[in-house]
């Protein structure tokens, strides 16, 4: 369940940089993939626990994960319209770094002289990847930013959701903070979805079903499966190696190249990851 899950993680930036290459404006792409997961949550929800309540005290984390979804999403589909998805896997490789500094900022974590060794290591590592990604320091900028924002929106998402992950089930949060998040993306995207061309290749809608249902909904219930069977700090373990693999498929998917400094980046990202290896489980992927 776990090599499962990491692999459909992995495949959805390959999948989700052909779709927005081959017809799919972002914002429509976004709109469209993020409402019929609402409902499919939704129903998995109300079927299996028949409510959707959540307490008044934690209506403000809901907002705010669904805010932190919301600037996630347009990230996510912005970055890897810009720039490549190998580029953006290995930026998404630092995510918790990110995560454990925005614990810092609210008081979340005590971090050791170790953990800055291996923020400064990572972060090294990401400007390897950004300078490598156009030949320059210069190229792909746009989307190396978007894919830093892309990373860091996920870090906050994770921080926020976590303590509702500790009061209810992974599928009562689905069902409630991703419908949120698509009414902040539809406020945005709809314009753009009411004029996107559907008359799109099946290639494309096939492609669009598995970004929905394997990456956004499968991948919650094999996630939380494999932590109740071999723990947390196992699955978290080999669950960071998903932007590597998620590389490794762009590469070979759909024909990208890799510059020697981007590599480079990627094996620094890597271990600095080694080094600040965290135990708390992250959120499940949704992007």
């Amino acid at each position: 369940m776990l090599l499962s899950t990491v692999v459909l993680w992995a495949l959805n930036l390959t999948v989700t940089r052909y779709i927005l290459t081959h017809g799919f404006a972002p914002l429509a792409y976004a709109t469209v993939r993020y409402g019929a997961a609402s409902l499919i949550f939704l129903g998995i929800a109300l079927v299996a626990e028949r409510t959707l309540r959540v307490r008044r005290s934690d209506l403000l984390l809901v907002g705010a994960a669904a805010a932190c979804l919301w600037l996630n999403q347009l990230s996510f589909v912005y970055a890897l319209e810009q720039t490549s998805a190998s580029t953006i896997a290995l930026i998404l490789g630092a995510t918790p770094i990110f995560a454990a500094l925005i614990g810092l900022a609210f008081g979340l974590e005590r971090l050791s002289g170790k953990f800055w060794l291996a923020a400064a290591v990572s972060f090294a590592g990401v400007g390897f990847v950004a300078s490598g990604s156009g030949g320059g320091l210069t190229g792909d900028v746009r989307g190396t930013l978007l894919g830093i924002s892309t990373a860091a929106t996920w870090a906050a998402y994770s921080v926020v959701v976590t303590p509702l992950m500790q009061r209810y089930s992974p599928y009562r949060i689905s069902a409630v903070v991703l419908p949120l998040g698509w009414v902040l993306i539809a406020l945005v995207g709809l314009p753009t979805a009411a004029r996107q061309d559907y008359g799109l290749a099946w290639e494309v809608w096939a492609l669009l079903a598995f970004a929905t249902l394997g990456p956004l909904v499968l991948t919650n219930i094999l996630w939380f499966h494999t932590l109740h069977r071999i723990g947390a700090s196992r699955a978290t373990l080999v669950a960071n190696l998903q932007p590597f693999v998620a590389a490794v498929f762009a590469l070979v998917l759909l024909s990208e190249r890799m510059s020697l400094l981007q590599v480079l980046g990627g094996l620094l990202i890597a271990g600095g990851i080694l080094v600040a290896r965290r135990r708390r489980p992250p959120a499940p992927a949704s992007e």
